[in-house]
């Protein structure tokens, strides 16, 4: 907010220097971003007196004009201006001078008379939007003057918290300043002479939601007379960062920047009349359909949960953010309707984010409003206008809500103050601070309660007697709420720096376990074995889960970590299709990344990704898990002088779930088939377990799902794991096994089985039935063909036995292969090879 402060010394005595106060600004919460000199720009333009006017004697339309500026000889200036004559004192810009926009102005001829500077419009100084004129200085302005040292002003730009409306205005920040420098802050006078027909005779005003507008008060103006505003109200506002229009608007302006009270003013005269010939006014949401031309001449569509200002015939304004242009108030304007309400602000932030319209009066609404200013906005900005424009202000005012809530009491314990602080003012201390922003206060009523919390639920505790006081919040305060909020104002007034700094003289506490410590150990495990972290956005479209069909349950066999198979989460407001549901799983969005990489020429991808799946639970709350998910495609490897390039397969998915296991310590995984289809290749996925630390399915994309993505890799690898301890966890220590005295004896096996045996039936009897002595056991072939016969296969184990306290004999190895193969030809009808 830009704080002009001369403008400012109408509500308080500046007793700073603006450097001085910009500090003290910032050091009560209010950062002063920017110090500006306004009217610097003005170089060398100084205050003249118009000695002659006459014709220029070669050209109609120009002047030759003499003008004295102080001592010296008068100047022979040309100038194109009709409103000037002889006595007048204008600006002077001297030859060598610097206007605004980086204007020079020299000694020039013009049509063979030589012009020894320029006489100033408002408008080219900026102080004024008058450019059709020269700009006419009261009589007594001093000649020769310099116009920066006569109109020239500081201006703060002061960053106003959003928990401060009420400090958005010249008025709220005078409170600060006088709270900074002990100077009295005065509110401006509310003149307002009634000299007009009843209110209730000529307008009416109906509000059919009192929660989206609490308050609506009306006034009227009748017999304006439309023209600019005093010329120090348009340097204000233009020093304010706003545009002077007119009087009567800028009335509006003036008392928002004043009192920070958003008003707007409607042309009665193109307001729909009753059946009693009122004006009639209707707060309301939008209908289907309707539209309306704001005052920046867009024609707008407005949605029905938009609150509107309307008549009979329809839609004026968008309440709180900008007004309509067949309402505006132009120079026909003769009677005119001041609006001054309180409407909700959530409705009023969400209405201005819709139509991309952030105005100065939505900024205000959004941050809430005073009730009582509704009334006093009304009353000024209707004195305002009958002092600029003229008129007779209708007696009284259309009122909806008349009743003004009075001061709210907020308990603190100046004990509990201390210690939230690290200070030790006593009571008396405290009240004096709060004295200083028109907060008094006095000793609790015996029995009351203490709020400490006010979001999402009232919390509040007991007090002893004597121990609370009593903080009476003036209305224009809400954002002091709890008791917290009383001490934040005590060491704000106090002052941030009085606060000595103490070093906590509390034990440290003991070293916790990293709960990223899993994620962390998979992360660096994956990348040593070639594989490329990404991280992709959750939100996703919508056709992605439908495409591709993940079955988000296959990996509840690790407890905790359990998904839920309900409908996709749907952003409310996304910002577009291709981010509108969070995911269900996250080999889609791998998936993705494949596809960008192919486009990029890049077709030899091994990437992975720990991220989380969503859905919505069976009482339609959101669901949450953790998923470790990789996927490979292309080649492996590029070739080697020992070895050519080859192509990812299944072994290499199963390889890196092999992995994981070992990082975390899980037992070996098994692999049984998974033969659903789709997304996985049938008979070529997996459903792996590694005891109940790790789960979920691997194998091959099925043909359908990649043509859906418009891959053009022939073979992909994917998987989806679900991993205990991958929300939040630990890896298990390490623990050495000593290296055995005896050395272990390996014995391929190699078993003929049926065609439709699975690999992993046989591994599981092996190890089911191998004896104590049995210290792995692992495929390491698989044949058909000649001599097997059709629909047989032969799988080749290799298995490794050892025992701690001997070295054992071959007959004892020859014997356990024996157990081996008699236990797999019991369960699948194997034979030996041989």
């Amino acid at each position: 907010m830009r704080v002009p402060l001369d403008w400012l010394r109408d509500y308080v005595d500046l007793q700073l220097d603006p450097e001085a106060l910009a500090e003290r600004l910032t050091l009560l919460g209010f950062e002063v971003k920017g110090l500006e000199r306004w009217g610097s720009e003005w170089r060398n333009v100084v205050v003249g007196e118009l000695l002659t006017v006459e014709k220029h004697p070669r050209a109609d339309r120009l002047s030759l004009t003499t003008v004295r500026v102080g001592a010296g000889e008068p100047l022979q200036i040309v100038c194109g201006a009709t409103n000037i004559a002889p006595g007048q004192r204008v600006p002077v810009a001297l030859p060598g001078a610097l206007l605004p926009g980086n204007r020079a102005i020299e000694r020039t001829e013009k049509m063979g008379v030589v012009s020894n500077g320029m006489l100033c419009s408002g408008d080219e100084l900026r102080l004024s939007v008058d450019g059709e004129g020269i700009l006419i200085l009261p009589a007594g302005t001093p000649l020769g003057a310099a116009l920066t040292d006569l109109y020239g002003d500081w201006v703060l730009d002061v960053d106003v918290k959003p928990n401060r409306g009420d400090a958005l205005c010249l008025v709220g920040l005078a409170r600060e300043v006088a709270a900074a420098t002990g100077a009295s802050a005065r509110f401006p006078e509310v003149g307002l002479t009634e000299d007009g027909a009843p209110i209730d005779q000529v307008l009416a005003v109906h509000v059919e939601d009192p929660g989206l507008c609490p308050r609506f008060v009306g006034r009227m103006v009748r017999g304006v007379g439309v023209a600019p505003s005093p010329q120090d109200v348009q340097r204000r506002l233009l020093a304010a960062g706003m545009r002077p229009v007119s009087n009567v608007v800028d009335a509006t302006n003036y008392a928002m920047l004043e009192l920070g009270k958003p008003t707007h003013a409607f042309d009665a005269g193109a307001v729909a009349r009753d059946a009693s010939g009122r004006a009639g006014l209707l707060v309301r949401t939008a209908g289907a359909g309707e539209r309306l031309e704001t005052l920046d001449h867009v024609e707008r569509s407005l949605s029905e949960e938009t609150l509107l200002i309307a008549d009979a015939n329809g839609p004026l304004a968008i309440a709180g953010v900008m007004g309509g242009a067949a309402s505006e108030v132009a120079e026909s304007t003769v009677d005119v309707i001041i609006e001054s309400a309180v409407f909700d602000p959530v409705s009023i932030r969400r209405t201005a984010f819709r139509y991309a319209l952030r105005s100065e009066a939505s900024l205000r609404f959004e941050k809430g409003q005073e009730s009582r200013l509704a009334r006093i906005g009304a009353d000024r900005v209707a004195g305002l206008i009958a002092t600029w424009a003229g008129g007779s202000v209708a007696a009284g005012r259309i009122d909806t809500a008349p009743d003004e809530a009075g001061p709210a009491r907020v308990g603190y314990r100046p004990a509990r103050v201390n210690r939230l602080l690290g200070t030790s003012l006593d009571p008396d201390a405290q009240a004096a601070l709060l004295a200083r922003v028109g907060i008094e206060s006095e000793p609790a009523t015996a029995g009351s309660n203490v709020l400490i919390a006010a979001d999402p639920t009232l919390h509040d505790v007991a007090v002893g007697p004597g121990e609370a006081r009593e903080a009476i919040v003036p209305s224009w305060r809400r954002d002091l709420i709890v008791e917290a909020d009383i001490a934040e104002e005590i060491v704000r007034l106090a002052g941030y720096e009085t606060v000595s700094g103490k070093t906590p003289d509390t034990s440290m506490p003991h070293v916790r376990p990293n709960p990223l410590e899993l994620r962390d150990g998979l992360r660096h495990a994956l990348a040593a074995a070639g594989l490329v972290e990404v991280v992709t956005p959750a939100l996703v479209p919508a056709s992605q889960a439908a495409a591709l069909g993940w079955p988000v349950r296959a990996a509840d066999g690790v407890p905790g970590e359990q998904a839920v198979d309900g409908p996709v989460v749907t952003v409310t407001n996304p910002l577009s299709e291709r981010h509108s549901v969070l995911r269900r799983g996250v080999v889609g969005s791998l998936l993705d990344v494949l596809a960008l990489n192919e486009r990029h020429g890049r077709a030899d991808v091994a990437i992975f990704e720990i991220g989380k799946g969503y859905a919505q639970a069976p009482d339609g709350s959101p669901a949450e898990w953790w998923r470790l998910a990789f996927l490979l495609a292309g080649s492996a490897g590029p070739p080697a002088w020992n070895r050519p390039a080859r192509p990812f397969d299944l072994d290499d998915a199963k390889g890196v779930v092999d992995l994981v296991g070992h990082v975390l310590g899980l037992p070996e995984p098994l692999f049984t088939l998974h033969a659903d289809g789709a997304p996985l290749h049938p008979g070529r996925a997996a459903l792996a377990m590694a005891g109940q630390g790790c789960a979920g399915l691997v194998g091959e994309l099925h043909p359908s799902i990649g043509a859906a993505w418009d891959l053009r890799a022939e073979r992909v690898f994917v998987a989806e794991l679900a991993i205990a301890g991958l929300a939040g966890g630990q890896l298990a220590p390490v623990r050495v096994v000593p290296i055995g005295r005896f050395p272990p004896h390996e014995r391929d096996i190699a078993l003929v089985v049926p065609e439709s045996v699975a690999a992993a039936d046989v591994l599981a009897t092996l190890r089911a039935a191998g004896g104590t002595t049995l210290r792995r056991v692992g495929l390491f072939d698989i044949y058909r063909g000649t001599p097997l016969a059709a629909g047989e296969k032969s799988l080749a184990w290799r298995a490794v036995f050892a025992a701690e306290d001997r070295a054992l004999a071959d007959d004892e190895v020859d014997a356990e292969v024996g157990r081996l193969v008699a236990a797999t030809a019991s369960a699948h009808g194997s034979r030996l090879r041989t």
